[in-house]
Protein backbone atom coordinates (compact mmCIF):
# COMPACT_ATOMS: atom_id res chain seq x y z
CA UNK A 1 0.00 0.00 0.00
CA UNK A 2 1.31 3.46 -0.94
CA UNK A 3 1.64 5.74 2.07
CA UNK A 4 0.29 9.29 2.18
CA UNK A 5 0.57 12.31 4.42
CA UNK A 6 -2.49 12.54 6.67
CA UNK A 7 -4.25 15.56 8.18
CA UNK A 8 -7.63 14.03 9.02
CA UNK A 9 -8.20 11.59 11.85
CA UNK A 10 -5.65 9.32 13.45
CA UNK A 11 -2.32 8.66 11.78
CA UNK A 12 -1.35 5.03 11.18
CA UNK A 13 2.35 4.24 10.56
CA UNK A 14 1.34 1.49 8.17
CA UNK A 15 -0.68 3.88 5.99
CA UNK A 16 0.78 7.34 6.57
CA UNK A 17 4.09 9.13 6.56
CA UNK A 18 4.44 10.29 10.14
CA UNK A 19 6.95 11.29 12.77
CA UNK A 20 8.31 8.45 14.88
CA UNK A 21 6.67 8.74 18.31
CA UNK A 22 8.74 6.13 20.18
CA UNK A 23 10.75 8.59 22.29
CA UNK A 24 7.58 10.40 23.35
CA UNK A 25 5.79 7.14 24.10
CA UNK A 26 8.71 6.02 26.23
CA UNK A 27 8.53 9.25 28.25
CA UNK A 28 4.81 8.73 28.78
CA UNK A 29 5.34 5.08 29.72
CA UNK A 30 7.66 6.17 32.52
CA UNK A 31 4.81 8.26 33.93
CA UNK A 32 2.48 5.27 33.66
CA UNK A 33 5.03 2.99 35.35
CA UNK A 34 5.19 5.43 38.23
CA UNK A 35 1.40 5.33 38.55
CA UNK A 36 0.73 8.93 37.60
CA UNK A 37 -2.65 10.36 36.59
CA UNK A 38 -2.44 13.22 34.09
CA UNK A 39 -4.02 15.15 31.26
CA UNK A 40 -2.70 15.53 27.73
CA UNK A 41 -4.15 18.93 26.94
CA UNK A 42 -3.02 20.49 23.69
CA UNK A 43 -4.60 22.70 21.04
CA UNK A 44 -6.77 21.29 18.28
CA UNK A 45 -5.17 18.87 15.82
CA UNK A 46 -2.00 18.58 17.86
CA UNK A 47 -1.78 14.80 17.62
CA UNK A 48 -3.51 13.92 20.89
CA UNK A 49 -5.64 11.08 19.50
CA UNK A 50 -2.78 9.69 17.41
CA UNK A 51 -0.59 9.71 20.52
CA UNK A 52 -3.23 7.98 22.65
CA UNK A 53 -3.75 5.22 20.13
CA UNK A 54 -0.04 4.71 19.66
CA UNK A 55 0.33 4.63 23.46
CA UNK A 56 -2.33 1.93 23.76
CA UNK A 57 -0.33 -0.25 21.35
CA UNK A 58 2.92 0.62 23.11
CA UNK A 59 1.62 -0.44 26.55
CA UNK A 60 -0.47 -3.46 25.60
CA UNK A 61 2.19 -6.10 26.32
CA UNK A 62 2.69 -4.92 29.88
CA UNK A 63 -0.66 -3.40 30.87
CA UNK A 64 -4.36 -3.94 30.35
CA UNK A 65 -5.17 -0.79 28.38
CA UNK A 66 -8.76 0.48 28.30
CA UNK A 67 -9.30 3.12 25.62
CA UNK A 68 -12.53 5.16 25.67
CA UNK A 69 -13.67 8.16 23.68
CA UNK A 70 -16.18 10.53 25.25
CA UNK A 71 -16.95 11.97 21.83
CA UNK A 72 -18.90 8.78 21.05
CA UNK A 73 -21.30 9.48 23.92
CA UNK A 74 -24.48 11.46 23.37
CA UNK A 75 -24.72 14.82 25.11
CA UNK A 76 -27.62 13.44 27.16
CA UNK A 77 -25.23 10.93 28.74
CA UNK A 78 -23.88 13.72 30.94
CA UNK A 79 -27.21 15.14 32.09
CA UNK A 80 -27.16 13.28 35.40
CA UNK A 81 -25.09 10.75 37.30
CA UNK A 82 -27.49 7.86 36.62
CA UNK A 83 -27.37 8.26 32.84
CA UNK A 84 -23.61 8.72 32.83
CA UNK A 85 -23.01 5.65 34.99
CA UNK A 86 -24.97 3.43 32.66
CA UNK A 87 -23.33 4.94 29.55
CA UNK A 88 -19.85 4.46 31.00
CA UNK A 89 -20.60 0.85 31.88
CA UNK A 90 -21.86 0.18 28.36
CA UNK A 91 -18.68 1.74 26.92
CA UNK A 92 -16.61 -0.67 28.98
CA UNK A 93 -18.61 -3.63 27.66
CA UNK A 94 -18.12 -2.40 24.10
CA UNK A 95 -14.39 -1.70 24.35
CA UNK A 96 -12.91 -4.29 26.72
CA UNK A 97 -12.54 -7.68 25.01
CA UNK A 98 -12.37 -9.76 28.22
CA UNK A 99 -12.89 -9.29 31.95
CA UNK A 100 -11.83 -11.44 34.90
CA UNK A 101 -14.42 -13.95 35.99
CA UNK A 102 -17.59 -12.38 37.35
CA UNK A 103 -16.79 -8.76 36.42
CA UNK A 104 -18.64 -8.64 33.12
CA UNK A 105 -21.75 -10.03 34.77
CA UNK A 106 -21.66 -7.36 37.45
CA UNK A 107 -21.33 -4.60 34.86
CA UNK A 108 -24.23 -6.10 32.93
CA UNK A 109 -26.29 -6.23 36.14
CA UNK A 110 -26.15 -2.44 36.28
CA UNK A 111 -28.42 -2.45 33.25
CA UNK A 112 -31.09 -4.34 35.16
CA UNK A 113 -31.55 -1.62 37.78
CA UNK A 114 -34.20 1.07 37.45
CA UNK A 115 -32.76 4.03 35.54
CA UNK A 116 -32.80 6.33 38.57
CA UNK A 117 -30.88 3.85 40.75
CA UNK A 118 -27.52 3.94 38.97
CA UNK A 119 -24.79 5.59 41.03
CA UNK A 120 -21.11 6.26 40.55
CA UNK A 121 -20.48 4.35 43.75
CA UNK A 122 -21.98 1.24 42.12
CA UNK A 123 -19.74 1.67 39.10
CA UNK A 124 -16.56 2.30 41.09
CA UNK A 125 -17.13 -0.68 43.38
CA UNK A 126 -17.12 -2.87 40.28
CA UNK A 127 -14.06 -1.07 38.90
CA UNK A 128 -12.26 -1.70 42.21
CA UNK A 129 -13.14 -5.40 42.03
CA UNK A 130 -11.91 -5.53 38.45
CA UNK A 131 -8.59 -3.87 39.33
CA UNK A 132 -8.16 -6.30 42.21
CA UNK A 133 -8.83 -9.45 40.18
CA UNK A 134 -6.96 -8.69 36.95
CA UNK A 135 -3.60 -10.30 36.24
CA UNK A 136 -2.23 -7.05 34.81
CA UNK A 137 -2.52 -3.48 36.01
CA UNK A 138 -5.10 -1.39 34.18
CA UNK A 139 -4.39 1.88 32.40
CA UNK A 140 -7.47 3.95 31.54
CA UNK A 141 -7.25 6.29 28.53
CA UNK A 142 -10.12 8.69 27.80
CA UNK A 143 -10.02 10.84 24.68
CA UNK A 144 -12.09 13.98 23.96
CA UNK A 145 -12.89 14.74 27.59
CA UNK A 146 -13.86 18.26 26.49
CA UNK A 147 -17.24 16.73 25.66
CA UNK A 148 -17.88 16.35 29.37
CA UNK A 149 -16.11 19.25 31.05
CA UNK A 150 -19.16 21.49 31.25
CA UNK A 151 -21.08 19.05 33.42
CA UNK A 152 -21.31 18.47 37.16
CA UNK A 153 -21.43 14.73 36.60
CA UNK A 154 -17.92 14.87 35.14
CA UNK A 155 -16.66 16.62 38.28
CA UNK A 156 -18.27 13.84 40.31
CA UNK A 157 -16.55 11.23 38.13
CA UNK A 158 -13.18 12.92 38.66
CA UNK A 159 -13.86 13.08 42.38
CA UNK A 160 -14.33 9.31 42.49
CA UNK A 161 -11.09 8.76 40.55
CA UNK A 162 -9.33 11.09 42.98
CA UNK A 163 -10.74 9.30 46.03
CA UNK A 164 -9.50 5.91 44.87
CA UNK A 165 -6.16 7.40 43.80
CA UNK A 166 -5.60 8.75 47.32
CA UNK A 167 -6.37 5.35 48.86
CA UNK A 168 -3.59 3.58 46.99
CA UNK A 169 -2.00 1.16 47.72
CA UNK A 170 -4.59 -0.01 50.25
CA UNK A 171 -7.34 -0.12 47.62
CA UNK A 172 -7.02 -1.62 44.14
CA UNK A 173 -7.55 0.98 41.42
CA UNK A 174 -6.21 1.98 38.03
CA UNK A 175 -2.46 2.06 37.61
CA UNK A 176 -2.76 5.26 35.59
CA UNK A 177 -5.53 7.44 34.17
CA UNK A 178 -4.84 9.64 31.15
CA UNK A 179 -7.36 12.21 29.92
CA UNK A 180 -6.91 13.95 26.56
CA UNK A 181 -8.52 17.16 25.33
CA UNK A 182 -7.96 20.82 24.59
CA UNK A 183 -8.98 22.06 28.05
CA UNK A 184 -6.88 21.36 31.11
CA UNK A 185 -9.40 19.92 33.55
CA UNK A 186 -7.14 20.79 36.48
CA UNK A 187 -8.09 24.41 35.87
CA UNK A 188 -11.65 23.85 34.85
CA UNK A 189 -13.81 26.92 35.38
CA UNK A 190 -17.39 26.41 34.35
CA UNK A 191 -20.78 27.60 35.54
CA UNK A 192 -22.25 24.24 36.42
CA UNK A 193 -25.68 25.57 37.35
CA UNK A 194 -27.28 28.94 36.56
CA UNK A 195 -27.68 29.82 40.23
CA UNK A 196 -24.07 29.05 41.20
CA UNK A 197 -20.87 30.99 41.12
CA UNK A 198 -18.22 30.06 38.59
CA UNK A 199 -16.19 27.14 39.89
CA UNK A 200 -12.49 26.46 39.54
CA UNK A 201 -12.25 23.50 41.88
CA UNK A 202 -11.69 20.48 39.67
CA UNK A 203 -10.80 17.43 41.78
CA UNK A 204 -8.20 16.61 39.12
CA UNK A 205 -5.62 18.41 41.26
CA UNK A 206 -3.99 15.03 41.77
CA UNK A 207 -2.80 15.09 38.17
CA UNK A 208 0.91 15.29 37.38
CA UNK A 209 2.32 17.81 34.96
CA UNK A 210 2.53 16.54 31.40
CA UNK A 211 5.73 18.04 30.01
CA UNK A 212 6.28 15.78 27.01
CA UNK A 213 6.94 17.92 23.93
CA UNK A 214 4.43 16.87 21.28
CA UNK A 215 5.62 19.33 18.64
CA UNK A 216 7.86 18.05 15.84
CA UNK A 217 11.53 19.00 15.79
CA UNK A 218 13.56 19.58 12.63
CA UNK A 219 15.07 16.14 13.15
CA UNK A 220 11.60 14.56 13.48
CA UNK A 221 10.53 16.14 10.19
CA UNK A 222 13.76 15.13 8.45
CA UNK A 223 13.35 11.49 9.50
CA UNK A 224 9.79 11.48 8.15
CA UNK A 225 10.97 12.97 4.84
CA UNK A 226 13.76 10.38 4.59
CA UNK A 227 11.12 7.67 4.53
CA UNK A 228 9.24 9.57 1.82
CA UNK A 229 12.45 10.06 -0.14
CA UNK A 230 13.20 6.35 -0.05
CA UNK A 231 9.89 5.79 -1.84
CA UNK A 232 10.03 8.61 -4.41
CA UNK A 233 13.70 9.63 -4.89
CA UNK A 234 12.89 13.28 -5.50
CA UNK A 235 16.43 14.48 -4.86
CA UNK A 236 15.17 17.01 -2.31
CA UNK A 237 17.61 18.62 0.13
CA UNK A 238 16.03 17.05 3.20
CA UNK A 239 17.79 19.22 5.78
CA UNK A 240 16.83 22.44 3.97
CA UNK A 241 13.18 21.48 3.46
CA UNK A 242 12.87 20.18 7.03
CA UNK A 243 14.25 23.43 8.40
CA UNK A 244 11.89 25.51 6.26
CA UNK A 245 8.90 23.47 7.41
CA UNK A 246 9.94 23.86 11.04
CA UNK A 247 10.67 27.58 10.70
CA UNK A 248 7.14 28.25 9.48
CA UNK A 249 5.18 25.75 11.62
CA UNK A 250 7.28 25.59 14.81
CA UNK A 251 6.53 21.88 14.65
CA UNK A 252 2.73 22.16 15.01
CA UNK A 253 1.87 18.59 13.91
CA UNK A 254 -1.07 19.17 11.58
CA UNK A 255 0.64 22.14 9.89
CA UNK A 256 3.74 20.03 9.24
CA UNK A 257 1.66 17.26 7.70
CA UNK A 258 -0.47 19.70 5.71
CA UNK A 259 2.51 21.38 4.04
CA UNK A 260 3.95 17.96 3.17
CA UNK A 261 0.58 16.83 1.81
CA UNK A 262 0.29 19.96 -0.34
CA UNK A 263 3.79 19.44 -1.73
CA UNK A 264 3.10 15.79 -2.49
CA UNK A 265 -0.42 16.01 -3.88
CA UNK A 266 -1.11 19.60 -5.01
CA UNK A 267 2.16 21.36 -5.82
CA UNK A 268 3.66 18.34 -7.55
CA UNK A 269 1.97 18.00 -10.93
CA UNK A 270 1.03 21.67 -11.18
CA UNK A 271 1.99 23.78 -14.15
CA UNK A 272 4.84 25.47 -12.31
CA UNK A 273 6.06 22.29 -10.59
CA UNK A 274 5.36 19.41 -12.99
CA UNK A 275 6.89 16.61 -10.90
CA UNK A 276 7.88 15.74 -7.34
CA UNK A 277 11.51 16.69 -7.88
CA UNK A 278 10.56 20.26 -8.79
CA UNK A 279 7.94 20.45 -6.03
CA UNK A 280 10.17 19.43 -3.13
CA UNK A 281 12.31 22.55 -3.43
CA UNK A 282 12.54 25.88 -1.67
CA UNK A 283 10.32 27.43 -4.36
CA UNK A 284 7.81 24.61 -4.05
CA UNK A 285 7.72 25.03 -0.29
CA UNK A 286 6.84 28.72 -0.57
CA UNK A 287 4.00 27.86 -2.93
CA UNK A 288 2.69 25.27 -0.45
CA UNK A 289 3.02 27.74 2.41
CA UNK A 290 1.07 30.33 0.43
CA UNK A 291 -1.73 27.86 -0.26
CA UNK A 292 -1.84 26.75 3.35
CA UNK A 293 -2.30 30.32 4.54
CA UNK A 294 -5.07 30.98 2.01
CA UNK A 295 -7.12 27.87 2.64
CA UNK A 296 -10.08 27.50 4.98
CA UNK A 297 -9.93 24.59 7.38
CA UNK A 298 -11.38 23.53 10.77
CA UNK A 299 -8.25 24.55 12.65
CA UNK A 300 -8.41 28.15 11.42
CA UNK A 301 -12.15 28.25 12.05
CA UNK A 302 -11.51 27.19 15.63
CA UNK A 303 -8.95 29.96 16.10
CA UNK A 304 -11.29 32.63 14.77
CA UNK A 305 -14.17 31.34 16.87
CA UNK A 306 -12.02 31.68 19.99
CA UNK A 307 -11.16 35.28 19.08
CA UNK A 308 -14.86 36.06 18.92
CA UNK A 309 -15.65 34.26 22.17
CA UNK A 310 -12.82 35.72 24.25
CA UNK A 311 -12.49 39.52 23.75
CA UNK A 312 -9.47 39.79 26.07
CA UNK A 313 -7.67 37.13 24.05
CA UNK A 314 -8.46 38.99 20.86
CA UNK A 315 -7.03 42.23 22.28
CA UNK A 316 -3.82 40.51 23.36
CA UNK A 317 -3.28 38.89 19.94
CA UNK A 318 -3.92 42.22 18.20
CA UNK A 319 -1.38 43.97 20.41
CA UNK A 320 1.22 41.30 19.67
CA UNK A 321 0.67 41.46 15.92
CA UNK A 322 0.25 45.12 15.08
CA UNK A 323 1.74 47.08 17.96
CA UNK A 324 4.65 44.80 18.79
CA UNK A 325 3.71 44.96 22.44
CA UNK A 326 6.00 42.97 24.72
CA UNK A 327 3.74 40.75 26.84
CA UNK A 328 5.35 38.78 29.70
CA UNK A 329 4.60 35.08 29.68
CA UNK A 330 2.96 34.77 33.11
CA UNK A 331 1.80 31.17 33.48
CA UNK A 332 -0.85 32.06 36.07
CA UNK A 333 -2.50 34.72 33.88
CA UNK A 334 -5.91 33.51 32.64
CA UNK A 335 -5.34 35.27 29.30
CA UNK A 336 -1.98 33.56 28.83
CA UNK A 337 -3.49 30.20 29.84
CA UNK A 338 -6.28 30.55 27.30
CA UNK A 339 -3.93 31.68 24.53
CA UNK A 340 -1.60 28.72 25.13
CA UNK A 341 -4.43 26.22 25.54
CA UNK A 342 -5.96 27.20 22.19
CA UNK A 343 -2.60 27.23 20.42
CA UNK A 344 -2.23 30.97 19.76
CA UNK A 345 1.02 31.62 21.60
CA UNK A 346 4.11 29.98 23.03
CA UNK A 347 6.75 30.99 25.54
CA UNK A 348 9.97 32.39 24.12
CA UNK A 349 12.38 33.90 26.61
CA UNK A 350 9.53 34.48 29.09
CA UNK A 351 7.67 36.53 26.48
CA UNK A 352 4.45 35.61 24.70
CA UNK A 353 4.93 35.14 20.95
CA UNK A 354 2.58 33.87 18.27
CA UNK A 355 2.93 30.10 18.00
CA UNK A 356 4.17 29.94 14.43
CA UNK A 357 4.45 31.92 11.21
CA UNK A 358 1.49 30.16 9.61
CA UNK A 359 -0.85 31.19 12.41
CA UNK A 360 0.66 34.64 12.37
CA UNK A 361 -0.10 35.15 8.68
CA UNK A 362 -3.62 33.72 9.07
CA UNK A 363 -4.31 36.02 12.02
CA UNK A 364 -2.94 39.05 10.19
CA UNK A 365 -5.16 38.24 7.22
CA UNK A 366 -8.19 37.79 9.48
CA UNK A 367 -7.76 41.14 11.24
CA UNK A 368 -7.09 42.92 7.95
CA UNK A 369 -10.04 41.23 6.24
CA UNK A 370 -12.36 42.74 8.85
CA UNK A 371 -11.55 46.14 7.37
CA UNK A 372 -11.56 45.32 3.65
CA UNK A 373 -14.95 46.83 2.99
CA UNK A 374 -14.56 50.06 4.94
CA UNK A 375 -10.81 50.73 4.72
CA UNK A 376 -9.81 53.67 2.52
CA UNK A 377 -6.21 52.41 2.55
CA UNK A 378 -7.21 48.97 1.25
CA UNK A 379 -9.25 50.66 -1.47
CA UNK A 380 -6.23 52.81 -2.41
CA UNK A 381 -4.01 49.74 -2.79
CA UNK A 382 -6.65 47.97 -4.83
CA UNK A 383 -7.13 51.00 -7.05
CA UNK A 384 -3.41 51.41 -7.72
CA UNK A 385 -2.40 47.74 -7.94
CA UNK A 386 -1.77 47.46 -11.69
CA UNK A 387 1.15 49.91 -11.64
CA UNK A 388 3.33 47.90 -9.23
CA UNK A 389 4.53 45.17 -11.58
CA UNK A 390 7.43 45.42 -13.99
CA UNK A 391 8.20 42.39 -16.14
CA UNK A 392 6.58 40.04 -13.62
CA UNK A 393 8.53 41.57 -10.72
CA UNK A 394 7.05 43.42 -7.76
CA UNK A 395 8.13 47.08 -7.65
CA UNK A 396 8.52 47.72 -3.90
CA UNK A 397 9.87 51.22 -4.46
CA UNK A 398 6.73 52.21 -6.34
CA UNK A 399 4.53 50.64 -3.65
CA UNK A 400 6.24 52.75 -0.99
CA UNK A 401 5.96 55.87 -3.10
CA UNK A 402 2.22 55.48 -3.62
CA UNK A 403 1.66 54.47 0.01
CA UNK A 404 3.31 57.69 1.20
CA UNK A 405 1.01 59.68 -1.10
CA UNK A 406 -2.11 57.83 0.09
CA UNK A 407 -1.14 58.04 3.76
CA UNK A 408 -0.47 61.77 3.60
CA UNK A 409 -3.73 62.38 1.77
CA UNK A 410 -5.89 60.30 4.09
CA UNK A 411 -4.33 60.61 7.54
CA UNK A 412 -2.02 63.61 7.74
CA UNK A 413 -4.43 65.38 10.11
CA UNK A 414 -4.67 62.52 12.59
CA UNK A 415 -2.90 62.76 15.95
CA UNK A 416 0.38 60.98 16.68
CA UNK A 417 -1.01 58.44 19.16
CA UNK A 418 -3.58 57.24 16.64
CA UNK A 419 -1.08 56.93 13.78
CA UNK A 420 1.52 55.16 15.89
CA UNK A 421 -1.01 52.43 16.71
CA UNK A 422 -2.32 51.88 13.19
CA UNK A 423 0.56 52.75 10.87
CA UNK A 424 1.74 49.18 10.34
CA UNK A 425 -1.78 47.91 9.86
CA UNK A 426 -2.46 50.57 7.22
CA UNK A 427 0.58 49.53 5.23
CA UNK A 428 -0.51 45.88 5.32
CA UNK A 429 -3.99 46.97 4.23
CA UNK A 430 -2.42 48.83 1.31
CA UNK A 431 -0.14 45.90 0.39
CA UNK A 432 -2.71 43.11 0.67
CA UNK A 433 -4.74 43.75 -2.53
CA UNK A 434 -1.53 44.29 -4.50
CA UNK A 435 -0.01 40.85 -3.81
CA UNK A 436 -3.27 39.02 -3.09
CA UNK A 437 -3.48 35.58 -4.70
CA UNK A 438 0.11 35.61 -5.97
CA UNK A 439 2.37 36.94 -3.22
CA UNK A 440 2.61 36.67 0.52
CA UNK A 441 4.43 38.21 3.47
CA UNK A 442 5.72 37.21 6.87
CA UNK A 443 7.01 39.06 9.91
CA UNK A 444 10.42 38.10 11.26
CA UNK A 445 9.65 37.33 14.92
CA UNK A 446 13.01 38.33 16.35
CA UNK A 447 12.62 41.91 15.07
CA UNK A 448 9.06 42.62 16.13
CA UNK A 449 8.73 45.16 18.90
CA UNK A 450 6.95 48.44 19.55
CA UNK A 451 9.54 50.34 17.50
CA UNK A 452 10.24 48.18 14.46
CA UNK A 453 9.51 44.98 12.64
CA UNK A 454 10.90 43.40 9.50
CA UNK A 455 8.51 42.35 6.79
CA UNK A 456 9.57 39.76 4.21
CA UNK A 457 7.49 40.06 1.03
CA UNK A 458 7.37 37.04 -1.27
CA UNK A 459 6.32 37.39 -4.87
CA UNK A 460 6.90 34.98 -7.78
CA UNK A 461 9.79 33.29 -6.00
CA UNK A 462 11.48 36.57 -5.06
CA UNK A 463 11.98 38.01 -1.58
CA UNK A 464 12.07 41.66 -0.54
CA UNK A 465 13.00 42.90 2.93
CA UNK A 466 11.11 45.89 4.30
CA UNK A 467 11.59 47.35 7.77
CA UNK A 468 8.61 49.16 9.33
CA UNK A 469 9.69 51.50 12.08
CA UNK A 470 8.64 54.40 14.27
CA UNK A 471 10.94 57.43 13.93
CA UNK A 472 12.78 58.16 17.19
CA UNK A 473 15.43 60.62 15.96
CA UNK A 474 18.38 60.51 13.59
CA UNK A 475 20.65 58.41 15.79
CA UNK A 476 17.97 55.79 16.25
CA UNK A 477 17.25 55.83 12.53
CA UNK A 478 20.90 55.25 11.68
CA UNK A 479 20.96 52.23 13.96
CA UNK A 480 17.89 50.95 12.16
CA UNK A 481 19.65 51.33 8.83
CA UNK A 482 22.61 49.33 10.11
CA UNK A 483 20.29 46.63 11.47
CA UNK A 484 18.53 46.37 8.13
CA UNK A 485 21.89 46.16 6.37
CA UNK A 486 22.90 43.27 8.63
CA UNK A 487 19.57 41.61 7.97
CA UNK A 488 20.17 41.85 4.22
CA UNK A 489 23.48 40.07 4.77
CA UNK A 490 21.56 37.25 6.43
CA UNK A 491 19.33 36.91 3.35
CA UNK A 492 22.27 37.42 0.93
CA UNK A 493 20.60 40.48 -0.59
CA UNK A 494 21.99 43.83 -1.74
CA UNK A 495 18.83 45.95 -1.68
CA UNK A 496 16.36 46.59 1.09
CA UNK A 497 13.55 48.96 2.02
CA UNK A 498 12.53 50.96 5.07
CA UNK A 499 9.22 52.61 5.88
CA UNK A 500 9.51 55.16 8.70
CA UNK A 501 6.50 56.64 10.46
CA UNK A 502 7.76 60.08 11.46
CA UNK A 503 5.54 62.30 13.59
CA UNK A 504 7.92 65.27 13.57
CA UNK A 505 6.12 68.31 12.16
CA UNK A 506 9.27 69.27 10.24
CA UNK A 507 9.59 65.90 8.50
CA UNK A 508 9.99 65.64 4.73
CA UNK A 509 7.67 62.91 3.44
CA UNK A 510 8.90 60.95 0.44
CA UNK A 511 11.61 58.54 -0.65
CA UNK A 512 15.38 58.67 -0.54
CA UNK A 513 18.18 56.24 -1.32
CA UNK A 514 20.95 55.45 1.16
CA UNK A 515 24.14 53.71 0.09
CA UNK A 516 25.76 51.61 2.81
CA UNK A 517 28.85 49.87 1.54
CA UNK A 518 27.73 47.49 -1.17
CA UNK A 519 24.04 47.81 -0.29
CA UNK A 520 21.25 50.14 -1.31
CA UNK A 521 18.49 51.09 1.15
CA UNK A 522 15.36 52.79 -0.12
CA UNK A 523 13.69 54.67 2.72
CA UNK A 524 10.16 56.06 2.64
CA UNK A 525 9.04 58.56 5.28
CA UNK A 526 5.42 59.32 6.17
Amino acid sequence: MTKRFNVTGTCDPNRHYMVNLDSRLEDIRKMVDFGEYFTINRARQYGKTTTLRALARYLKDEYEVVSLDFQTLDADCFKDVHTFTRAFAMELLDNVPAFPEGIQEKIEELGKKPADKYTLQDLFRILKMWCGKTDRKIVLLIDEVDTATNNQVFLDFLAQLRAYYLKRPDVATFQSVILAGVYDVRNMKRKIRPDEEHKANSPWNIASDFDVDMSFSTEDIANMLKEYEEDYHTGMHIDEISQLIYDYTSGYPVLVSRICKLLDEKISGSEEFPDKSSAWTKEGFYEAEKRLIREDNPLYESLMEKLQRYPELRTMIYELLFNGRSIPFVATSPYIKDAVMFGFIRNEGDRAVISNRIFEAVLYNNFIAEEFVTSKMYAAGERERNQFFIGGHLDIRRILEKFVEAFEELYSQEDEAFLENVGRKYFLLFLKPIINGVGNYSIEPQTRNSERMDLVIYYQGEQNILELKIWRGNAYNERGEKQLSAYLDYFHMKKGYMLSFNFNKNKEPGLKEIVMGDKMLVEAVV
